[in-house]
């Protein structure tokens, strides 16, 4: 059986400091961290009995890691663990990692010990940097696939959901359609701008769409309207990866006078509930972000009780489309 000690000595540290490492104390280097990290997952290293007694002592909380807690999407992920979780008495443990895979790997080790099991979105929805530190607790996905064929998840068919928007707008009308990014690393981002390229592609032949930098913050839609205004930039139709990004849009478009649905058609992804509540409503692609929450948490309560779950039993929610005034009059004439 492979012991601390193993580990420490493949990593070339103390004891003392390989033990600080995996229990997520601040005091190691991030160098130092990720060596000892790397040494522990390469031995398939896991805790001592002893150790495992406090992550195995029952809680009756459940641990939830998010890349951040600000926002409408995050808020309903919460919304629809806390109906499930709720209902059966269980707490909930909230915790964000901004984004970083380090400071995923330190949320989750200092959750050790204080709850049953993780509720986990990676950052830039990498499973694989969630999976090499959370084999010795029961975990769920949160918009992300595994890639170990063990953890289970429930994600999102993006790019399906791209494909679905972007069809919408070319049936509307629309041939110059904008695309506003998320972020280059995010592979929910990626997925989304590929979808928007292939239909582009298929059904008006435009091989090289025209793609604005973004980052799902409010504050991107903004820049993209403002430089959509100002660069003579040629377009009839906006899709953004997000509904943040889309709302914003259209309030700086509406500023500038343009009407929202008949000048210019806009689109976002997501169906956050404030979509549903600006003027005009935005069309968006429905990706049911709450059942994301609800159906992580059934599943697991699931493996709280013992119940070892197969990757079938994994989760791919398929999108629909909500056609709202954003996008219901036909596209205008293309602005430049």
């Amino acid at each position: 059986m492979v012991t601390i000690r193993d580990v420490a000595k493949a990593a070339g540290v103390s004891v003392a400091t390989a033990s600080r490492a995996l229990n997520g104390m601040s005091i190691v280097t991030a160098k130092t961290r990720e060596k000892i990290e790397a040494a522990a997952t390469a031995l398939d290293y896991v805790p001592h009995s002893g150790a495992r007694s406090l992550t195995k002592r029952k809680t009756d909380t459940i641990g939830v890691i998010l890349p951040d807690l600000f926002g409408e999407f995050f808020s309903e992920i919460i919304r629809g663990i806390d109906l499930v979780t709720h209902r059966a008495g269980k707490s909930l443990l909230l915790g964000n990692m901004h984004g970083s895979a380090e400071e995923t790997a330190q949320a989750i080790r200092a959750m050790r010990g204080r709850v049953d099991g993780l509720l986990v979105m990676p950052p830039n929805s990498r499973a694989d940097t969630v999976e090499a530190v959370t084999r010795d607790i029961p975990t769920v996905l949160l918009n992300a696939q595994g890639t170990d064929d063990v953890t289970p998840f429930v994600s999102v068919d993006n790019y399906t959901g791209a494909r679905l928007v972007t069809d919408h707008l070319i049936d509307r009308g629309a041939r110059n359609i904008i695309h506003i990014a998320g972020p280059a690393n995010n592979r929910d981002a990626r997925e989304r701008q590929r979808g928007y390229c292939d239909v582009l592609a298929e059904r008006t032949g435009n091989g090289s769409p025209l793609i604005l930098p973004g980052d799902f913050r409010d504050d991107a839609g903004r820049e993209a309207a403002r430089l959509l205004l100002t660069s003579g930039i040629t377009f009839d139709a906006v899709f953004a990866s997000n509904d943040m990004m889309a709302v914003e849009l259209m309030s700086e478009l509406r500023v500038a006078g343009l009407q929202i649905g008949s000048d210019i058609l806009v689109a976002g992804f997501d169906d956050i509930p404030l979509a549903r509540h600006v003027t005009p409503g935005l069309t968006t692609v429905h990706s049911d972000i709450t059942r994301v929450g609800s159906t992580a948490a059934e599943l697991m309560l699931r493996m709280m009780e013992g119940e070892t779950l197969e990757r079938d039993q994994s989760l791919i929610i398929a999108p629909t489309l909500a056609i709202r005034g954003s996008s219901q009059g036909g596209a205008g004439t293309a602005r430049t």
